[in-house]
């Protein structure tokens, strides 16, 4: 039943994603261009959402579905770490035309061909999962 739970929250955000037209990757090349507000103004509008979800769930301390303490760990601060990551998942997004969650919307859509992105992904995070403790963190 939970696993209902998740498709159906699934589903739906593939739905606003695609209706928004987040997922288009002509949207994508106007926000890298500066031509558009579109993009900046739905990435911001998740921000800000996230931020009061988090907030709201430190302040009245909500569990987890199966009842567990939300914990959030705070991260070690590395500005060359992130600023590297950032740049590879830029340039990435750039070269697709999609982030992770447009990809199988688009997918979901019936853009068969995102699978190879999709593939590349995957193939991309495992890589980085094999490497990540010889690399200086």
């Amino acid at each position: 039943m939970k696993n209902l739970l998740f498709l159906l929250i699934g589903t739906f955000f593939g739905i606003v994603m695609f209706k928004s037209e987040a997922a288009s990757w002509f949207r994508i090349y106007e926000m890298f261009q500066f031509r558009s507000f579109h993009m900046y103004g739905v990435i911001g509008s998740a921000l800000v959402t996230g931020v009061l979800v988090v907030q709201l769930i430190k302040y009245y301390k909500l569990k987890h579905i199966n009842g567990s303490t939300i914990a959030f760990i705070p991260k070690e601060r590395s500005f060359y770490r992130y600023m590297l990551g950032g740049i590879i998942f830029g340039l990435g997004w750039a070269l697709v035309g999609a982030c992770p969650g447009p990809m199988f919307t688009l997918v979901g859509a019936g853009f068969i061909p995102v699978l190879i992105v999709i593939a590349g992904a995957v193939a991309g995070t495992w890589a980085y999962g094999y490497i990540k403790n010889r690399l200086p963190h």
